[in-house]
């Protein structure tokens, strides 16, 4: 693996347990595709660093665990705002 590729994953992942957001946030962050973000944080990571994979999946999966909560509360928001500009 390339140098800069893994100093990228291990940025990844210590954003990622920092901040405890979702692969579309650390993408966002990074200004990197969602899919490059999941495979350097599943894939490449569990290369690198097996112990800090674990800590990272297990963030990514409540972000997962949680994705219909947050989803609900986004049509939520959209529909009070609408309402609102009546």
């Amino acid at each position: 693996m390339k140098d800069y590729i893994e100093e990228r994953v291990l940025e990844l992942a210590a954003y990622v347990l920092e901040t405890q957001t979702t692969v579309r946030g650390a993408a966002k962050h990074f200004k990197i595709s969602k899919s490059t973000v999941h495979k350097d944080l599943t894939e490449r990571l569990r290369e690198l660093n097996p112990s800090l994979a674990g800590q990272v999946k297990h963030v990514l999966d409540n972000n997962k665990a949680e994705r219909h909560i947050r989803g609900g509360m986004a049509t939520r928001e959209k529909y009070m705002h609408k309402k609102g500009m009546s």
